[in-house]
């Protein structure tokens, strides 16, 4: 049996260095696509296309579809002024990534945001962003030193689909400073943070496979949700109510 492909969106950046060269280049992190290998998946990277409809192209070839982390989501993109601590925007990517998003939602292809990708959905569906936690929740718990991730413990909220992939409190790698404010419509908060910090969102009517998380689990050993993602990707039965 054919392993499902899952695609993997990527960054973009100006200038790269590996060996001798410094370049643009398209990259990822790899624990994205060795998380993807090791749940069962085979993993395709997604560089930003801004041809006209090449998100429906590549959906349309794809099994499943992952959200990577990255740079903050642009402020205009839900109405707001850059606060001092937002990152310059990425406007290729949000585009790209957005279009990824709306496509895979009308296919009912299984799709898992992560950090960026959980923020991108909720801007998608009309949601709101804070553009810098520490200002909400009063301390810096969320990230680690630049270039290294901290932990915390998020809890699933009972009867949801992030519940019944993880169904007791389990502590996760972690690094953004922004998070989501307005919960856009049609979509609820599946997990929290003891401080009260939306952890995870998914859909509020059942749909196929939609989930998507603010934490890492790519810099993580605990592939449940990427298992998860892969099994809806190549047919499995939804996980179970209980």
């Amino acid at each position: 049996m054919a392993k499902p492909l899952i695609g993997i969106s990527t960054y973009l950046e100006d200038d790269a260095r590996w060996g001798v060269w410094r370049l643009p280049a398209a990259l990822l992190p790899a624990g994205y696509h060795r998380l993807v290998q090791r749940a069962g998946g085979l993993a395709a990277l997604l560089p930003p296309d801004g041809a006209p409809g090449a998100a429906d192209e590549a959906v349309a070839r794809l099994d499943g579809l992952v959200i990577a982390g990255g740079p903050d989501v642009r402020p205009a993109r839900y109405g707001a002024e850059p606060h001092p601590r937002t990152g310059p925007p990425a406007l290729a990517r949000d585009a790209w990534e957005l279009a990824l998003i709306a496509a895979a939602l009308d296919r009912g292809l299984p799709l898992l945001g992560i950090c960026r990708g959980m923020q991108l959905l909720n801007v998608l569906q009309g949601g709101t962003l804070h553009q810098h936690l520490p200002d909400v929740v009063g301390h810096p718990h969320h990230a680690g030193p630049p270039g290294q991730f901290a932990r915390h413990e998020v809890t699933p909220v009972p009867g949801t689909l992030t519940a019944r992939l993880l169904p007791t409190p389990v502590s996760v790698p972690t690094y953004h400073h922004q998070a989501v404010d307005r919960i856009a419509p049609g979509l609820t908060p599946s997990a929290h943070t003891a401080d009260g910090t939306v952890e995870a969102l998914e859909f509020t009517e059942p749909r196929p496979f939609a989930l998507a998380v603010q934490w890492h689990p790519e810099a993580g050993d605990d592939d449940r949700l990427m298992r998860a993602l892969v099994g809806a990707a190549g047919g499995a039965a939804p996980v179970p109510a209980g």
